[in-house]
């Protein structure tokens, strides 16, 4: 606060009861080696500044060290006006006197700089414009600043720009090089390998396996045989044989829906293809039999010759083992005209036929199959195996019925529904083992039959029909159907040690 004269103060400058003392001076003992150090100099009893003495400015004024105070605080802090020269002073609250100055410090309580009390409230701007912005006439826009410019200042040439842009992506590229040995060589387990693969492409010649497999499985089919009311069925192969969809398989396959018209036999195709087939004709003794899909231009297999082949040529299996369609085994041509007596379950009369013997793997689905050359021909219908496990698996030997003899029976079937068999009217049975004559024993005779006729008598041994030898009852089945009902073949048979040669007008059953 400033110091105002009052009565109890005297104009000589002598401290009244208002004022106090100034305080003692303290003055500490100097260090003599300090004050040479930073005593006055020699002979100099006043202060510094006596020694430098500003030039006068072109205004003949002395120049000021300081700079001048800013105007905000000169207005904040410096003395009200018409004060100049006062001192200041403590309150009179401080020394314990009532009363106030005429003219105290705090009593213009308008301006809020002076007044402790006053809130701080937010006001307009520190600096009010003098004009309004909008009116400013605008000034027209330069040219706009490069990326090269703002960020070199017009420093850096454009060739140099570029060849940083080159020297950074180098620095990348190597950094990514690095990256990848490190992560490529980090693990002693993992690295880069060297696999060796063919330049050419697989060879499929004509007549490979490959060529052959593709012709032919179009022509093959899957056969599923489902009773009413049932989740599963029999399932077995066929091969379609003539344009108008007629597909040739064998007759245990389809045995179920010939005894009971209601089964549902479907056709599968390769394609994946289902359409439904219906029975033609089925004959049991030769276990043949034809089926009817409806499709439009089938793949038709090609037919070969049975009696042409010979032992050791190379045959084709195609059918549906254990359902998995389209599968293809490949072997030879073991035997030829094996006689073979398969079926006979459920009370069914036993088949005999003269097969063709393979080492091909033929298994439970591939009945009704093609058996086909190395042409692609049908040569063959998979018919049985041989196996010495219980559960019927390929043991290398299986069993196929000459296309030449099957298709003389589909043909007989597609044109009348049934087949009409020769026979010889006799019972026969295999020689005993230890006798002096191998071959098919007559047994019983029927009266009046082709047998009959021609003079053949029970304990008769036949050893020979035709140009067939026969060795067992089963080849001289064989032998019998392989000729047409009415046609005479000779019959040579031994009697008492003798051989007689008779001839025999066949019969049909």
């Amino acid at each position: 606060m400033t110091d105002q004269p009052n009565a109890n103060s005297d104009q000589s400058g002598a401290v009244g009861t208002d004022r106090l003392g100034p305080r003692p001076l303290e003055r500490p003992a100097v260090d003599q080696q300090q004050a040479a150090v930073f005593g006055r100099p020699h002979g100099v009893e006043g202060a510094f500044d006596k020694l430098y003495t500003p030039a006068p400015n072109g205004n003949g004024q002395k120049l000021n060290l300081a700079p001048p105070t800013p105007e905000s605080l000169a207005e904040a802090f410096s003395r009200p006006a018409g004060a100049e020269g006062v001192r200041l002073q403590r309150p009179l609250e401080a020394s314990g006197e009532s009363g106030a100055s005429e003219d105290p410090l705090w009593t213009d309580t308008s301006d809020p700089w002076r007044d402790p009390a006053a809130g701080a409230v937010l006001a307009g701007p520190a600096v009010v414009p003098e004009e309004d912005e909008t009116e400013k006439p605008k000034l027209p826009k330069g040219a706009q600043l490069s990326l090269p410019e703002v960020l070199f200042g017009r420093r850096v040439q454009p060739k140099a720009l570029a060849l940083l842009g080159v020297v950074a992506l180098v620095i990348g590229a190597v950094g990514g090089l690095v990256g990848w040995w490190v992560a490529d060589t980090g693990s002693a387990l993992t690295g880069s390998a060297t696999i060796s693969e063919a330049e050419a492409a697989k060879e499929r010649p004509p007549g490979s396996l490959a060529d052959i497999a593709r012709r032919v499985s179009p022509a093959v089919v899957s056969l599923e045989v489902v009773k009413p009311g049932a989740d599963s069925g029999e399932q077995g192969s066929g091969v379609v044989i003539d344009p108008q969809g007629y597909v040739l398989t064998n007759e245990h396959v389809v045995g179920t829906a010939v005894s009971d018209a209601a089964t549902k036999i479907t056709a599968v195709f390769n394609d994946g293809t289902r359409t439904e087939a219906k029975i033609v004709g089925a004959d049991q003794k030769t276990d043949l039999a034809v089926v009817k899909v409806n499709v439009t231009n089938p793949v038709v297999m090609q037919i070969g010759k049975s009696s042409d082949l010979q032992v050791g040529d190379a045959v084709v299996a195609v059918g549906s083992p254990l359902a998995l369609q389209n599968s293809i085994t490949s072997g030879i041509v073991s035997a030829l005209d094996r006689p073979v007596t398969a079926g006979g379950d459920n009370g069914a009369a036993p088949v005999t036929y003269s097969a063709i013997q393979t080492d091909a793997a033929i298994n439970h689905g591939n009945s009704g199959g093609a058996l086909v050359d190395s042409t692609g021909a049908l040569v063959g219908i998979n018919s049985a195996i041989r196996s010495s496990s219980s559960d019927g698996g390929s043991i290398g030997i299986g069993f196929a019925i000459p296309s030449d003899y099957a298709i003389k029976i589909a043909k007989a079937l597609i044109k009348d529904g049934k087949v009409k068999h020769a026979d010889i009217g006799i019972n026969a049975a295999s020689t005993v083992a230890g006798s002096s004559t191998m071959g098919a024993q007559v047994r019983n005779v029927a009266p009046g039959g082709p047998a009959a006729s021609a003079g053949i008598k029970e304990g008769d041994v036949i050893t020979k029909v035709g140009d067939h030898v026969v060795r067992d009852s089963a080849e001289l089945t064989v032998a019998v159907r392989s000729h047409d009902p009415g046609q005479v073949v000779p019959v040579q048979l031994a009697r008492d040690g003798a051989l007689l040669v008779v001839d025999v007008t066949l019969g049909s059953d």
